[in-house]
């Protein structure tokens, strides 16, 4: 039968406005050994910018103000993917902590700090950025694990290893008790169901249903120390009950992958082979781990960025066996000789960092590869500290520099142009979008 082609014009027309437009996934997921992000292949230039929430707070310690500009300041030079704190534990007495923390004592939050990160999340969906939201820390200066142990009646104080005199061998044989104490993690647990739960007073949206928030991710490096089986099983129990509460976002460990230190008790293999870990970290240290005197640089430097080639090396061949992508989250180098002040030199700095997103944008133009994004440590912005190599104290600046380090130490100012435009260089090539 002879059809006109009117007809069939209109039929044509009928058909097309009838398709149903393919709807984008919103949240970031794994494709194969990468991630995708709306549809496409996603990589990124990040950094760390652990006190968000405690900037986005209308209460103590809060500058709503300096948190728009850090952010804007941030998405201006291309850097959109933020690691930051969602779990911080009191009391507020203690010394060498993020303060006022979020979690002052089992079950009982702060609701200004909670409104400080619904009001980050926001800002950071306004200017197109993703957080890593880590939810609990193995070290102490935001409570962490050692906190959690002593709520569970485990100890009567954490055995601070920051503290004069502090050891951190034994520090971290208590922190580990953690991963088999059933009280403690429970109250872990219960934190996490807060969280994923919680419902942004701004904008009205679930965390789970926040594609804002890229990840969860159990702690910031988590160690097995001398308790290795034991934080294995947590990691499995913990990972797939954030599954069983958020299917929409990915998960990880926060581990360091394999650390210099045979007492650290990690691999990046074993740490993350898990069902419910969705991709890989490592963390690389040359200072903390002395490969890198800043005192010696002629004689130190460049095996150091021997080291640190070879480490990210080592650790992508390892982690070719899971299939899955891997973010160096974690990486740092002081000021020249070691000078903690604002203003001062970043020559070795400048060309660390250079030499370390040279690495990264090779691997993610190759296509190949599963180094997918970095995050430097860390942001300080306009923050300042009150005494460069001092402690924080309540009161001082939020910088790069956690409670319990020499604050200035690793912290990338807003004044550090050289490096600024070192980050804003290399953002164009690893940033996917």
């Amino acid at each position: 039968m002879k059809i006109s082609s009117f007809i069939l014009f209109t039929v044509m027309v009928v058909s097309l406005g009838c398709q149903t437009p393919q709807k984008v996934d919103p949240y970031v997921k794994v494709s194969g050994s990468g991630f995708i992000r709306k549809g496409k292949p996603y990589t990124f230039m990040g950094t760390n910018f652990w006190y968000g929430l405690n900037l986005g707070s209308t209460g103590e310690g809060g500058d709503r103000e300096r948190l728009i500009r850090e952010l804007d300041y941030l998405a201006s030079i291309g850097v959109k993917n933020l690691r930051v704190m969602a779990g911080t534990e009191g009391p507020d007495t203690e010394g060498y902590r993020m303060l006022p923390s979020l979690q002052s004592a089992p079950g009982r939050y702060n609701e200004e700090v909670f409104k400080g990160l619904d009001f980050l999340l926001v800002e950071m969906g306004k200017r197109d950025m993703v957080a890593v939201m880590c939810l609990n820390n193995y070290w102490n200066w935001s409570g962490g694990v050692g906190q959690y142990l002593v709520w569970a009646g485990a100890a009567d104080s954490i055995p601070n290893p920051s503290a004069p005199g502090g050891d951190w061998k034994l520090y971290q044989e208590f922190a580990s008790s953690f991963y088999s104490h059933e009280k403690a993690t429970k109250l872990f647990e219960d934190h996490i169901r807060t969280v994923i739960n919680r419902k942004n007073h701004i904008s009205g949206k679930l965390y789970k249903d926040d594609p804002v928030i890229m990840s969860w991710e159990l702690a910031n490096e988590p160690r097995g120390s001398n308790n290795i089986a034991g934080m294995h099983s947590w990691i499995r129990k913990t990972s797939d009950l954030i599954r069983s509460l958020d299917p929409n976002h990915l998960i990880t460990t926060g581990s360091e992958g394999n650390t210099s230190g045979p007492l650290a008790g990690t691999d990046i293999f074993n740490d993350h082979h898990f069902p419910s870990i969705d991709y890989a970290t490592i963390h690389l240290w040359v200072q903390n781990w002395d490969f890198y005197n800043p005192y010696k640089a002629d004689s130190t430097y460049g095996p150091s960025v021997k080291f640190a080639q070879d480490y990210i090396k080592w650790q992508l061949e390892k982690v070719k066996k899971l299939g899955k992508p891997v973010v160096l989250e974690e990486y740092g180098i002081s000021r020249d000789t070691n000078n903690h002040a604002a203003g001062t030199p970043v020559t070795i700095r400048d060309k660390f960092y250079e030499e370390i997103f040279k690495i990264v944008d090779k691997e993610v133009k190759s296509g190949k590869s599963a180094l997918a994004g970095v995050n430097f440590w860390a942001w300080g912005g306009e923050g300042r500290p009150s005494s460069p190599k001092g402690m924080w104290k309540k009161g001082d600046n939020f910088i790069g520099d956690p409670p319990h380090e020499a604050q200035g130490w690793y912290s990338v100012f807003n004044t550090d142009s050289t490096t600024i435009q070192v980050i804003k260089r290399f953002a164009v090539g690893i940033n996917s979008h």
